[in-house]
């Protein structure tokens, strides 16, 4: 299909993202969970007949996408296509080999148009509980984290694996939910591998093999012309997190030479006691996210943009873990990646990156202890960094993309209240252009029993950096009724009765604030984004 007319190419390749966006549409719109309803933490899309991604629905996070496109090739390896038959559906949440958390399960569908192989659907969802010691920190190693299903088959020529769905059922403390996500996801496949047939019918086409090589050549190469723009050398940064007993040290080194790039964690810390730990899968997803964002953010994201990138990290690392370590609370540390890319890009790419931001998206999960025995897990987002040419976003999750929780979605899916959530007035770092606002959340529990809280978070000793003379973000804060002073990040045993309150993190400013538009000013201090105090003296 090398001769396809560009016209021709684009009508195919944007019926392809619609159908990956069908996908996607089938499984939020099914889902039980807020988490993949509302707040779309989740990916969808569809491979060739070798397992290579082509395109991904308009959703999602890079945690998930990138990680299912690599994890495909274990898929691949376990189940060849003699060994598939239609009907099949594989499942796995294996967290090296896919999104490197048990929490994410992974489904795959082979699509057969006849007896022939055409394609896959894939999709990873977190799930609302997986057992084990629910989404903290606490854990030491992966055995404590829950329930581990190798790659085997969900489905097989149709009929459903019941021994398998028990044993999810008797090991999650939320089984209709879990269950119910679970078949929403391969409902939401189905709706792809139907939609995907009548697309080759549409177009007459036999599969997708000689379409996907061309739209894999296109973005390789554009992929190796946008590294070829950024003058071959050798650019670093270090980036700190809290961590939990020490912080943690974030190294990137970028090799640029020629059309190719080299992300190397050496130098990062080493692989921790606590579940902070990110799978080096986890680690190139974010890498090659942040790469695309800087160089070439219109470039179709698939198996051919990823070619020109490989990303490395010492064995034992934290960013290149060994089994059995504790991996639940990854996105601390890993959503911090992005962030120490743009800082290597921004004396070459300043024009380019963004400033720092909050960082990870802040997952608050809530058990009951009592007779009710709940689950509830919302998300919450801080501010990004400012822009090298506008303000940052106020509490907007980045570089997850996942949505923050509206408050009455949380109040009517568990039995929670929130009794604040606003604007973190002066949160965001004084600048030319502002980093973005946090938010403060006030939770109550109105089971009227006590309940644990964990809260995967961070910033509270390191602020989001300022670029080129910007300020930094305000730092965050955890409190309680009872005045706990435990790492949120670690599971908190609470009172009935008690409250916390989350007040995320600003993220930096863009350019020295002295240089920033008086009206701009006077606008945010209207609008009471910033006090009269920080319109005096930071700007």
């Amino acid at each position: 299909m090398p001769d396809l007319d560009p016209v021709t190419l684009e009508i195919l390749w944007t019926r392809l993202i619609a159908v990956t966006n069908e996908q996607a549409a089938a499984l939020m719109r099914t889902s039980f969970t807020p988490i993949v309803r509302e707040v779309g933490d989740l990916s969808a899309a569809v491979f060739d007949a070798q397992g290579r991604m082509l395109a991904q629905a308009v959703t999602g996070t890079p945690g998930h996408i990138n990680a299912l496109a690599t994890g495909m090739k274990h898929f691949c390896a376990a189940y060849p296509p003699d060994q598939l038959a239609p009907g099949d559906v594989l499942i796995t949440n294996d967290p090296w080999m896919t999104s490197g958390q048990l929490n994410d399960i992974s489904v795959v569908t082979p699509v057969f148009k006849g007896r022939k192989l055409v394609g896959f659907f894939g999709n990873t969802c977190h799930a609302i509980d997986i057992g084990g010691r629910g989404l903290s920190a606490d854990a030491a190693e992966v055995y404590e984290e829950g329930l581990y299903i190798p790659i085997t088959k969900l489905y097989e020529g149709g009929q459903p694996n019941r021994e398998l769905f028990r044993l999810l059922s008797a090991n999650v403390r939320a089984p209709e939910e879990v269950l119910g996500d679970l078949h929403a996801q391969v409902s939401g496949n189905q709706v792809g591998a139907e939609r995907l047939l009548q697309y080759l019918e549409a177009f007459e086409l036999d599969g997708l093999e000689e379409l996907g090589q061309e739209v894999l050549r296109r973005s390789e190469q554009a992929m190796r012309d946008a590294i070829r723009a950024v003058p071959d050398g050798d650019y670093e940064k270090t980036c700190h997190t809290d961590g939990l007993d020490e912080p943690i040290t974030i190294h990137c080194r970028l090799t640029v030479r020629g059309d190719e790039v080299t992300a190397d964690f050496a130098g990062s810390s080493q692989q921790v006691e606590r579940a902070l730990n990110v799978v080096l899968n986890y680690t190139a997803a974010y890498t090659n996210y942040a790469l695309k964002c800087a160089l070439c953010p219109d470039v179709p994201h698939n198996d051919g943009s990823f070619r020109p990138v490989t990303v490395t990290a010492p064995e034992g690392s934290i960013f290149n873990p060994r089994f059995p370590a504790a991996v639940a609370a990854r996105q601390i540390a890993g959503h911090f990646i992005p962030h120490t890319v743009f800082g290597a890009l921004a004396p070459v790419l300043e024009d380019r990156v963004i400033a720092e931001g909050s960082g990870n998206i802040w997952l608050t999960t809530v058990r009951g202890k009592g007779r009710d025995r709940f689950v509830s897990v919302f998300f919450a987002a801080g501010g990004t960094g400012a822009r090298p040419n506008a303000d940052g976003l106020s509490t907007t999750a980045f570089p997850s993309g996942v949505a923050t929780a509206p408050a009455e979605v949380i109040e009517t899916s568990g039995p929670l209240v929130i009794r604040r959530k606003e604007l973190r007035r002066d949160s965001g770092g004084p600048g030319r252009y502002r980093g973005g606002l946090g938010q403060v959340i006030e939770v109550e529990v109105r089971t009227g029993e006590p309940f644990v809280v964990s809260v995967l978070s961070d910033r509270f000793w390191f602020p989001a950096e300022g670029y080129a003379g910007g300020r930094p973000g305000a730092k965050a804060r955890f409190s309680t009724s009872t005045r706990s002073r435990r790492n949120p990040k670690l599971s908190l045993d609470l009172p009935a009765g008690a409250r916390f309150t989350l007040e995320l993190p600003g993220g930096g400013g863009y350019y020295a604030p002295t240089s920033r538009d008086p009206q701009a000013i006077a606008t945010d201090l209207a609008e009471g984004l910033i006090s009269r105090k920080a319109a005096t003296h930071d700007y």
